[in-house]
């Protein structure tokens, strides 16, 4: 009898850590970064390509998202401290599998257009395929989260009429 009240007290004190540990969880994985404070500085780099471009055919819209190597970060469920994953000399550490918005502004117009919302790769790239409508800036934007800064990539690129045979 007393080894089974045993066994329950400590089947609940583990719930009860598990509980206390999933909740403080943020505080738990850095002590020391403050939770209302962005932590890592981005990089969000754009390139759209061709540049020119004719009217209708594709424009390739490419980049990648980097951090600041020497910052402290959490990325989903990885905390990452004064450069974990950055190798010697590297200064930025690429972005896995976060939100990019495609936007695009065309000229002389004052409003940005949703075009697409796309993630980056493993190794922080991001790319996407649309046909070039007219000339205009195209912006990039990570939103940032709770522990890493939002950031944004423009590129401006002219478009010219119908190719002619």
């Amino acid at each position: 009898m007393k080894m089974r009240r045993l066994a329950a007290g400590l089947a609940a004190a583990a719930l009860g850590a598990t509980m206390v540990a999933t909740a403080a969880s943020p505080a738990l994985a850095d002590p020391g970064l403050d939770p209302d404070v962005a932590g890592g500085h981005t990089s969000l780099q754009l390139d759209v390509n061709p540049e020119p471009a004719w009217r209708g055919k594709p424009l390739t819209i490419e980049g990648k998202l980097s951090v600041q190597c020497d910052d402290d970060y959490i990325s989903g469920f990885v905390s990452v401290h004064h450069a974990d994953y950055c190798k010697k000399q590297e200064n930025w550490h690429r972005l896995a599998w976060k939100r990019v918005v495609i936007l695009f502004q065309p000229d002389h117009s004052g409003r940005w257009e949703h075009v697409d919302t796309v993630r980056t790769s493993g190794k922080g790239y991001f790319g996407l395929r649309v046909p070039a409508r007219s000339s205009g800036t195209w912006r990039a934007v990570f939103e940032g989260s709770r522990h890493l800064a939002p950031s944004e990539g423009k590129d401006w690129v002219k478009v010219i009429g119908h190719r002619h045979h």
